[in-house]
């Protein structure tokens, strides 16, 4: 796992929690709809409720829809398609397929089998080390 994306109703005010108040430190990429946290080869994101639920392709309520995402990054496009196909041979659900992005990326989510929604991502913009951790620029 690479990234724990967390569907929040207010970024502003978690965003201050994580970064002000616990004095997480904020990566590059983010913007006024998302915010990562560097933990160290595992990122923390932060994104609208609502918008995680459209991004995913699920409805905002119900078993399906926890307002989380576990994402795991890969290497490309085709690996994104790999894992994706991979899950749904063992039980997932595809929620959306592998498409490009309205941030530059390639992604796509599936829920598994208890309902857990996972994205798999190629962002072109971060490097992934030889274990695959994202591996953001030193300061």
């Amino acid at each position: 796992m690479t990234v724990v994306t967390l569907g929040v109703k207010d970024l502003k005010r978690a965003r201050a929690f994580y970064g002000k108040g616990l004095k997480w430190k904020e990566a590059p990429g983010g913007n006024d709809a998302v915010a990562f946290f560097d933990l160290g080869g595992l990122v923390l994101s932060l994104f609208g409720s609502d918008d995680l639920a459209k991004d995913a392709m699920v409805p905002k309520k119900g078993s399906c829809f926890r307002s989380i995402a576990l994402a795991q990054n890969v290497s490309s496009p085709k690996e994104v398609n790999k894992v994706l196909a991979d899950a749904k041979k063992a039980g997932a659900t595809i929620t959306k397929k592998g498409q490009k992005t309205f941030w530059g990326g390639y992604a796509g989510y599936f829920s598994d089998p208890e309902g857990h929604l996972w994205e798999i991502a190629h962002n072109p913009f971060w490097k992934l080390d030889k274990n695959g951790r994202i591996a953001f620029p030193k300061r």
